[in-house]
């Protein structure tokens, strides 16, 4: 697979705080969940180090922590992130949208199921990526 940018992964962490916090609140369970699935699936899933030497996945934690710290609207980075993913669409891969999904999903799941906002953003993603 080719190797994501360090800016894709940052990308990604506006996808998955958006998701997160399209509710208003952002639940310590889906920063659990976040950080879980970014060890289990995002490490292993290419060898990019960022300009610090670490692994590049660690940019959506990073990235998503800093969002939750500042309290971001999630529908600002939700468009973000959609605003990348159309000038940069041939970066992602459909193993890669499959893992975005599956790990949205998850953060969606990981507090109390999934809500009507969330829904609606995991609805509307899965538009955008079967659109380009």
């Amino acid at each position: 697979m080719k190797p994501l940018h360090t800016n894709t992964y940052k990308q990604i962490g506006y996808l998955f705080y958006a998701v997160a916090a399209v509710d208003k609140n952002v639940a310590e369970a889906e920063v659990e969940t976040l950080k879980k699935l970014v060890k289990q699936h995002w490490l292993p899933l290419d060898e990019t180090n960022d300009i610090y030497g670490s692994d590049a996945a660690h940019q959506i934690e990073i990235v998503f922590d800093w969002l939750n710290d500042n309290e971001q609207a999630a529908k600002a980075c939700y468009n973000k992130f959609e605003d990348y993913y159309k000038t940069h669409n041939s970066v992602f891969t459909a193993p890669v949208k499959k893992l975005i999904l599956d790990t949205a999903e998850a953060i969606a799941n990981s507090f109390s199921g999934k809500n009507k906002s969330e829904l609606m953003l995991l609805a509307k993603l899965s538009v955008l990526f079967k659109e380009h």
